[in-house]
């Protein structure tokens, strides 16, 4: 299986993370097979296992990160925290904290479920396309945490409140990644 077109020029770890292998679900979320990262980012996507988590300090203000510029998917686009794949079997919640602490340097065992997002979007600009049944797992955190952003995955971190983020996802959509409106939207209604 050849890695081709954009991935070719990535730094060599985000190009290892695309050989990587995803868990394809079903629409109800039950392992259907398993293919890379990178095939399942192919037109028209394939529905696979994913995970977003947000974090939120305690004025509710949530942590978004944008997207490094090398991301082969929606980059320089404002997400949140962080999002990834858990390897086929692995735990969810065990995924989610080890890749916090490869994007932001933050340790975190304590991610509660919110919910799940299934959604899919096409980036227009890499022709890759986001089919995921996303996991949205949730914590809070001091806004005062120490981070240390891996700059191959995170170009810049800022502290957001809901109101104004959400004025933000409706002003300005392209400069945000496409899921993050439903991934809100899961935990608003987890948090019920």
């Amino acid at each position: 299986m050849s890695i081709s077109g954009s991935i070719g020029s990535i730094p060599g770890r985000l190009t290892d993370r695309e050989g990587g292998l995803v868990e394809l679900v079903t629409a109800d979320g039950r392992a259907a097979g398993l293919t890379t990262v990178a095939d399942a980012h192919e037109w028209p996507g394939q529905l696979h296992r994913a995970f977003s988590v947000l974090l939120l300090d305690g004025q509710d203000r949530i942590l978004l990160q944008q997207r490094a510029a090398t991301k082969t998917r929606f980059a320089l686009r404002w997400a949140n925290a962080c999002c990834g794949h858990p390897a086929p079997g692995r735990d969810v919640a065990a995924a989610a904290s080890a890749r916090l602490t490869e994007e932001l340097g933050l340790r975190l065992d304590d991610l509660r479920p919110a919910g799940v997002y299934v959604y899919r979007a096409g980036d227009s600009v890499s022709g890759r396309v986001e089919h995921e049944y996303d996991h949205v797992l949730v914590a809070h955190v001091d806004a005062g945490v120490a981070l240390a952003p891996d700059p191959t995955e995170v170009a810049e971190v800022r502290w957001v409140s809901v109101e104004d983020l959400r004025t933000g996802l409706t002003e300005d959509p392209a400069a945000y990644a496409p899921w993050l409106s439903g991934v809100l939207s899961t935990w608003h209604a987890g948090a019920r």
